[in-house]
């Protein structure tokens, strides 16, 4: 009898699984639903509590044994996160008074699939299976856990993110619980650093991305194969770092010898300065302060590399502008559904980190980076020449003069402490900048090139230096695909499909409801999401979507009047 009343429990939790997770529901059929990981006694308040049996035999209940339920709800009864994470399922009490007191999303993630087999034939979760808003992982890996993260955690909808441990489960299977912590807290600072961005600037992306699609219809012809420099073999990379001044002369060397020389936007002017015209100029900004890189410069023949989301009037700078897709979910979908374009890895966060994935591309072997300084050399935070200088001049007063412009940029973020094996140096970093150099020496990693720094006075580059054995094969980047629609109905189908957008409706997963299509486009609108959220902090979900929904509309109502 009791066999057939736990087979009844278990498969009542598995036809619920079967409709929420199916990837779940498959590897637990056909699993049986015994284990010596726990044991069951009742509370108090008659609820069914697991206990987990250690080593030597004793058990230990995971939740109270007076009131469980109320002791969940207690923990929940001022909680402001919109993303709950539990680490360790138990009797599933806490994860169901979450769902029941809050909006929030609820993650619950356990180890040992016999043990969740075990759990699932005690007592019956098919209402918290049955829930949109919950999702259960067992036995994930770190890159599972922390793409799951990134993919569902959209702070402009959920808010907060908040990790709760079930701390008796968590100390038996300690080693487990203790990397996913880590793993999460990774998570969750890249998706910080990426809201932080959307929240910033997602409005001016949209709206510079939804003009370019009218300019990006003109960028037909591949500039680098009339002038027969692909494939390139060796590539200089100018940075706008204060070493910049000093290596100005090795730089003109190499460009004297034939090297392929891509210089950063911010750079630029220091090195036409100095009679040195680079071969592409890269610039992946959105916001205006871009065109004074190139303000007075003749650029007509030298090829302008744009991020799809750069201000539009950049482009009429070079004859040869083309522009290039990076993260930005528009920029992707604008490439699946009307034009495709090169893919150029920006996720660095930094146009020099970009230059180098440009140069990738364009297949060089050999790498050299120029002002790579990742940090303040001195008192000075740019090479002369960049744009700060007449940007600082022009706007100097008898209040605010020169030096106290320039001593203002350079404390507007605290310096790191240096490291001890660069204690007598003479320069500072941020915890930006130290980001930056971080990521480029991720990406040097992995490349196949050989690449070096010149030698500088910034923060040391720690470049992993690996043979190349096959030579990359350079993509066609300056000449994007065919239209499958013009511009203009490409912006009209967009429009329409925004407005078809389903209204949110209180306490449900939006995304989770939505179909493909719609979870496609509502995707697009994410970082004007984070905008709008930024400016409006009180504003509902369902409120928030309407809001962002009504302000893209406008603005391609503005670009196709």
């Amino acid at each position: 009898m009791r066999r057939n009343l736990l087979n009844s429990i278990f498969e009542n939790n598995l036809r619920a699984l079967s409709v929420s997770n199916r990837e779940l529901y498959s590897r637990l059929c056909g699993r049986t639903a015994v284990s010596q990981m726990y044991v069951f006694q009742k509370s108090r308040s008659g609820e069914i509590v697991p206990a987990l049996v250690s080593p030597q035999g004793d058990a230990q209940p995971l939740h109270s044994m007076i009131d469980p339920r109320r002791e969940a709800q207690r923990l929940f009864s001022t909680t402001e996160a919109g993303f709950l994470i539990f680490l360790g399922l138990g009797g599933g009490f806490a994860p169901e008074a979450a769902l029941e007191l809050t909006d929030a999303q609820v993650v619950v993630i356990d180890f040992c699939l016999d043990g969740i087999a075990c759990l699932l034939s005690s007592r019956d979760y098919s209402k918290l299976f049955k829930n949109d808003r919950f999702t259960l992982i067992v036995d994930p890996s770190g890159e599972e856990i922390k793409n799951f993260i990134l993919e569902n955690y959209k702070p402009s909808l959920c808010g907060g993110i908040r990790t709760i441990p079930l701390r008796t489960r968590i100390e038996q299977e300690k080693s487990n619980f203790e990397k996913t912590a880590e793993v999460i807290q990774q998570a969750i600072e890249i998706v910080s650093a990426d809201y932080s961005v959307q929240a910033h600037f997602g409005i001016r992306m949209f709206s510079n991305i939804i003009r370019n699609i009218k300019n990006a219809e003109t960028c037909h012809e591949d500039f680098f194969a009339e002038k027969k420099k692909l494939p390139i073999r060796e590539a200089a990379i100018a940075a706008a770092g204060p070493s910049l001044d000093l290596q100005l002369p090795l730089l003109a060397q190499c460009k004297s010898r034939g090297t392929f020389v891509i210089s950063c936007d911010t750079a630029l002017p220091v090195l036409l300065n100095n009679g040195i015209e680079p071969d592409a100029i890269v610039s992946i900004d959105c916001q205006h302060i871009s065109y004074y890189h190139f303000l007075g410069r003749d650029l007509r023949n030298i090829p302008l590399v744009l991020d799809i989301a750069s201000p539009p009037l950049l482009q009429r700078f070079s004859r040869a502008s083309v522009f290039f897709s990076s993260g930005h979910p528009l920029a992707r979908y604008a490439c699946a559904a009307w034009r495709p374009f090169t893919q150029l890895d920006t996720s660095g966060g930094n146009v020099t980190y970009a230059c180098l994935s440009l140069a990738e591309i364009l297949g060089a072997m050999r790498i050299t980076l120029f002002g790579a300084d990742f940090s303040y050399v001195g008192s000075q935070t740019y090479a002369r020449g960049t744009y700060i200088y007449p940007f600082f001049s022009n706007r100097q007063n008898r209040l605010s003069p020169l030096e106290a412009r320039f001593s203002a940029f350079l404390y507007r973020s605290p310096f790191l402490p240096r490291e001890k094996a660069f204690e007598k140096t003479n320069y500072y970093e941020t915890s930006q900048l130290r980001f930056y150099r971080q990521k480029l020496e991720e990406k040097t990693s992995i490349m196949s090139a050989d690449i070096s720094c010149a030698r500088g006075l910034g923060a040391p580059v720690g470049l992993q230096k690996t043979p190349h054995n096959t030579q990359t094969e350079p993509q066609c980047l300056f000449k994007a695909g065919d239209e499958k629609k013009s511009g203009v109905d490409f912006l009209e189908q967009y429009r329409r499909d925004i407005a078809a957008l389903p209204t949110a409706g209180g306490t449900e997963n939006y995304i989770k409801k939505l179909c493909a299509k719609d979870r496609h486009i509502f995707t697009t609108l994410l970082p004007c999401t984070a905008a709008v959220k930024k400016r409006n902090m009180e504003l509902k979900t369902k409120d928030l979507i309407e809001e962002v929904k009504r302000r893209c509309i406008e603005e391609i109502a503005k670009v196709l009047g």
